[in-house]
């Protein structure tokens, strides 16, 4: 008689199942168009909470067409990124590496946390005031003026028949959201498309050193990638992490372990191998979120009565996306354009959004 065969508990698709390096994720790679107009393919926000809503079923297709139909949704906390930078790579045999790139001049109107500062305030005023150089911390980024920024700029656009890819640099704001334990500033890269080269180096040096918005970037009813990095659990046992079988209950020792690590000669473990160790805390890219609402709170308001559970209120500009988005509350996550795009969907209408207290559900 055969052997009954069944499919393989767990996944092995996201090998090895390790922490990831830092909480918000890196963006590596950013999708192509044929747009002629210049624009931002990427922007980051906090995620606050989920709530439901109502909606129109738009869809002709639908069973429930015409019909309104209940919807989970994430609000995600997106206030304004400051443009620091506009970075140019050229394509070499050993992959892509940097041109060239013009800084702002920000020493200002820049996020905190970025510009040199102080060692010690106290201390530091105390030298200034006494003559001597006070101790300093060293800055995120490098200190510019208006002269090399005009020569920057000129030297990267001398380059652009060159260049590969154009690429903002710029910097998050957490000091605007009260929600939040940091006030670092976070500093990443976001991608340009559409337009040639020289285009999109005009573009982003009219925008250097000013703010965009996550409705400059992004439109309701819009496909979008959500990058992020996953609640931690801990370290788990196969059973859990894997979703293994257990064992017989006539087993001489344990039940939730493997059975069998391998054969015995070889003295190896493979790889392959369901062991216990890490779950969560890793970075996973969801594809094709919708975006149902971007709005303001002071246009429509969207925190539940008593505040977002382990969040709080919101108070800069939000997004509403249909369905759950990796991470905790206050983890940051990127969002991008979709890398792969489906065809586009009907109109967004919402006839209803909770902000009923989310206490005790």
């Amino acid at each position: 008689m055969a052997d009954k065969s069944k499919p393989r508990r767990g996944s092995m698709g996201y090998s090895p199942r390790k922490r990831a390096v830092r909480q918000f994720p890196r963006i590596s790679s950013w999708p192509t168009g044929d747009s002629s107009e210049v624009k931002v393919q990427g922007f980051a926000g906090w995620k606050a909470g989920m709530t439901h809503i109502l909606m129109k079923d738009n869809n002709p297709n639908s069973t429930s067409a015409g019909q309104e139909i209940r919807k989970a949704v994430t609000v995600v906390e997106t206030p304004p990124m400051k443009v620091l930078a506009v970075r140019g790579y050229r394509n070499t045999p050993y992959g892509m590496q940097t041109a060239g790139e013009v800084w702002s001049n920000i020493s200002e109107s820049g996020p905190e946390g970025l510009m040199p500062r102080l060692a010690n305030d106290t201390r530091g005023k105390r030298d200034i005031d006494e003559g001597r150089k006070p101790a300093k911390r060293a800055g995120r980024i490098p200190l510019s003026n208006g002269e090399n920024m005009d020569k920057s700029f000129e030297a990267l656009k001398n380059e652009s028949n060159n260049l590969c890819e154009i690429r903002l640099i710029v910097a998050t704001q957490p000091t605007l959201v009260k929600s939040i334990p940091t006030k670092t500033p976070e500093i990443m890269e976001v991608g340009l498309v559409g337009g040639n080269n020289d285009e999109k180096l005009d573009w982003a040096k009219d925008r250097l050193g000013n703010f965009i918005g996550v409705e400059d970037v992004f439109k309701v009813g819009k496909d979008i990638d959500v990058v992020g990095v996953t609640k931690g659990k801990g370290w788990q046992g196969s059973i859990k992490r894997w979703g293994i079988k257990l064992l017989s209950h006539k087993n001489s020792k344990r039940r939730r372990q493997g059975g069998n690590m391998g054969d015995f000669g070889t003295a190896y473990v493979r790889k392959t191998i369901r062991q216990a160790g890490q779950v969560g805390y890793h970075k996973r890219t969801e594809l094709n979120k919708r975006i149902l609402r971007i709005s303001d709170p002071e246009e429509s308001e969207i925190t539940p009565a008593g505040g977002f559970l382990h969040y709080g209120e919101v108070i800069n500009p939000y997004v509403v996306f249909q369905g759950s988005l990796p991470g905790p509350a206050k983890r940051m996550l990127r969002f991008r354009d979709p890398i792969r795009p489906k065809a586009d969907q009907p109109e967004v209408e919402i006839t209803y959004l909770s902000t009923s207290s989310k206490q005790g559900v």
